[in-house]
């Protein structure tokens, strides 16, 4: 007989596609590196390693009450260093906008580099350098991969 709870005990290594980070309600408002830290599995991977598969980026709200915000203006991208080098970018290095975050329940998924399907990453975080804000926004972050080892 299987066990009722084999599923809920989360073994990232025993999944494909795992949700490595969710952050709910994050603010775009302030532009610059490192704005948003992303730790993988909310605390560091303690000298593992990871494959990106996909970061999206949704749901967007207002953080000073009213309707929700439309992000299609907001840019930004994801990298492995708090210093903003985007030598280290997973996503565009460019940055990316996001045209498709315009109302509640809205997302897009973001272009990760050359190379992240076929790169262990070893960062223990993820970091957001916002390079256009807006106002009063916030969004939701998940970032999904494979768990290559603890």
């Amino acid at each position: 007989m299987s066990s009722t709870n084999a599923v809920s005990m989360e073994n990232q290594d025993s999944f494909g596609n795992y949700r490595l980070i969710s952050i709910s309600g994050q603010t775009l408002v302030t532009t610059g590196n490192a704005v948003v830290a992303l730790p993988i599995l909310g605390g560091g991977i303690g000298g593992g390693s990871y494959i990106l598969r996909r970061i999206t980026v949704g749901n967007p709200s207002n953080i000073a009450g009213g309707s929700v915000m439309n992000m299609n203006t907001a840019n930004i991208t994801i990298i492995t260093s708090s210093d903003g080098n985007t030598s280290n970018a997973v996503t565009t290095a460019a940055g990316q906008t996001l045209a498709n975050v315009t109302a509640a329940n809205t997302w897009q998924d973001l272009t990760l580099v050359a190379g992240a399907a076929t790169t262990a990453y070893t960062a223990n975080t993820l970091f957001v350098k916002v390079g256009v804000g807006v106002t009063n926004a916030a969004v939701n972050i998940s970032v999904f991969g494979d768990v290559v080892s603890f």
